[in-house]
């Protein structure tokens, strides 16, 4: 049997990309994580923009299916009212990937006895 060769994957932390995360919600339908950027020691970084990611979870008989969005916004009250909004896009998205894989399913054509 040869050997195999370790997959190697790249571990190192992007000191240049680092933001320190505040999470909140509504403990109902609603939370927005609030990325905001640092510098390796911590401290903020004003020259980089604050992020805010919004996640939701539909139910489905197979169980939650989580939903995330990037929210375009200047501020926690912005991203907010930004939520429904952004959770409608990412479920639009997912629904229109969806409608793609099973028509790639259904165009595939089978041969009996091949």
């Amino acid at each position: 049997m040869p050997e195999r060769e370790a997959a190697t994957i790249n571990l190192d932390v992007d000191r240049s990309n680092l933001y320190r995360e505040e999470v909140f919600s509504d403990l109902r339908v609603c939370t927005i994580r609030r990325l905001i950027p640092v510098k390796p020691d911590g401290t903020e970084d004003k020259s980089r923009k604050t992020l805010y990611v919004g996640q939701t979870h539909l139910v489905s008989p197979n169980g939650p299916i989580p939903v995330q969005n990037v929210i375009k916004a200047k501020d926690l009250q912005q991203a907010f009212k930004k939520f429904p909004e952004a959770m409608q896009e990412a479920m639009e998205r997912m629904i229109e990937e969806a409608k793609k894989l099973q028509q790639q399913e259904d165009s595939r054509i089978i041969v009996p006895g091949r």
